[in-house]
């Protein structure tokens, strides 16, 4: 039994507000179970210095957690003076799910820029900070649209992402924090509206798991992701 009592194949509690912030471009508050996150679109008139005169633009990320997100104050990287390694790799992880689906050329020489601010976390913190990304990516291309600053086809398809986990030897979906903390394998899947994969990131905490229940695990996630992408739809519709 999970500790949450959902089913192996049964997401957390997902919802998605759209258009909740005044300023920004886009923005979405997206809520994974008991995980929240505040994800923000910015346009900017500019790209990196190293895409000049190139005819195309740039998509990035930038992730955060909030010092009373955990059940403990974590202290602001910014006091620190730098970010952490995990959350470079994750603000990373959000910029190239989010680029896989841009026409980059496209949008002309603009970076978009998807702030992703963790208000509470309870697992899944990265998967639901991409899946709220696409909504908000979503919001700012529409807001350019409006404005005759670029076409329809901009935006090529949809990302969305999900973790999974082997639990007490059961493949599961979903992991939130009491899973994640006792898996013997967890991976997280990054994939398109269209079925491509853009990431997967899979460890054994324990021993070693099998191609059997990996493939498991895929499935799962597939299963997911499905009805992520729906809910997305619904959300931007």
């Amino acid at each position: 039994m999970r500790p949450s009592k959902r089913q192996p194949d049964e997401l957390r509690r997902v919802s998605i507000e759209r258009a909740v912030s005044l300023h920004a471009e886009g923005s979405c508050l997206i809520k994974f179970g008991n995980t929240h996150v505040l994800c923000t679109a910015s346009l900017e008139e500019r790209v990196p210095p190293w895409l000049k005169g190139q005819q195309r633009g740039w998509i990035t990320a930038e992730y955060s957690m909030l010092p009373r997100a955990t059940h403990e104050r974590t202290r602001r990287e910014v006091t620190k003076g730098y970010p952490s390694g995990r959350t470079q790799e994750i603000q990373r992880l959000i910029g190239r799910a989010l680029r896989a689906v841009v026409d980059l050329p496209r949008l002309g020489e603009r970076q978009i820029t998807v702030d992703c601010d963790v208000i509470q976390a309870d697992g899944g913190t990265r998967t639901a900070a991409i899946t709220g990304a696409w909504v908000a990516l979503y919001e700012c291309i529409q807001w350019m649209k409006l404005r005759d600053m670029v076409k329809d086809d901009v935006l090529r398809d949809q990302v969305a992402a999900v973790s999974c986990g082997i639990y007490g030897t059961t493949p599961v979906l979903d992991l939130d924090y009491a899973e994640d903390s006792n898996a013997e394998a967890d991976a997280n899947f990054v994939m398109t509206g269209a079925g491509g994969i853009v990431e997967v990131q899979g460890t054994a905490e324990t021993v070693p798991f099998s191609q059997e229940s990996f493939d498991e695990l895929m499935a799962l996630a597939r299963k997911g992701i499905g009805e992520l992408l729906q809910l997305q739809k619904l959300t931007v519709s």
